[in-house]
């Protein structure tokens, strides 16, 4: 089976600055990825990079089986949260989504399916007022629904419980581990180390743009120095 996700040598620099380098990776279809790095480490550059948001300097990767380089094939195989939702302040979220199905060439019957997402997500009561008047959590979940409407191959995801109470941070925990348990690979940047080894299948570390640690939970708690940590002795 084709994988999801590959990287070799994967490279990006502003000058003299080194953002990543030589990421290579190699993830799974269906595979729940959490990845790691203190702020500054190079992760946010690197899903840009396989969002094909920033051009890599050097190297090479694929999604979904298409090149990083054809930006039309894996737009339409991805979905994609950045760390600020992509939403227009002077839409109601109904017609954010609305919109998003329409660009994305959904059926009608991408309807139920908003519907759906927004009850499951606590918004549907909330549906018809414009966003600019929600709250950072609410333009959270309206950027999760968005990216998963289309139910694509990979989903990528930064900090996505950010902003979110307990109540919804649970609802995207769940969510992300059914995704886990189908056939979408979800690529998880987040600093909230308990949701990575809940959810995660494999993990990577990034540090200073490197890959310095790449394995399952279970393999990378064994590294730690009791051999009996969390992924934050790890981290």
């Amino acid at each position: 089976m084709t994988p999801a996700i590959t990287a070799d040598g994967l490279s990006k620099r502003y000058g003299e600055a080194v953002a990543v380098e030589s990421v290579d990776l190699e993830i799974a279809s269906g595979t729940v990825y959490g990845f790691l790095g203190p702020n500054g480490a190079g992760k946010t550059t690197t899903m840009r990079m396989l969002t094909t948001l920033t051009t890599p300097t050097s190297g090479t990767a694929t999604v979904a089986g298409a090149s990083v380089t054809d930006r039309d094939a894996v737009v339409e195989r991805i979905g994609y949260l950045p760390d600020e939702p992509p939403l227009f302040d002077e839409l109601t979220a109904r017609e954010q989504l609305e919109y998003t199905a329409g660009l994305r060439g959904l059926p009608s019957s991408a309807a139920d399916r908003i519907d759906s997402l927004l009850d499951r997500f606590g918004l549907a009561g909330d549906a018809d007022r414009r966003i600019d008047d929600y709250s950072r959590g609410m333009k959270q979940k309206t950027g999760i629904v968005q990216a998963i409407l289309h139910d694509p191959d990979v989903l990528f995801l930064d900090e996505p419980t950010n902003g979110l109470d307990p109540r919804a941070a649970r609802t995207v925990r769940e969510t992300l581990a059914e995704l886990g348990r189908g056939d979408t690979t979800v690529f998880l940047s987040t600093h909230v180390l308990p949701v990575v080894d809940e959810l995660a299948d494999e993990v990577g570390v990034l540090s200073d743009g490197r890959v310095v640690a790449q394995g399952s939970p279970t393999t990378l708690k064994r590294r730690a120095a009791d051999g009996q940590g969390s992924l934050e002795d790890v981290f």
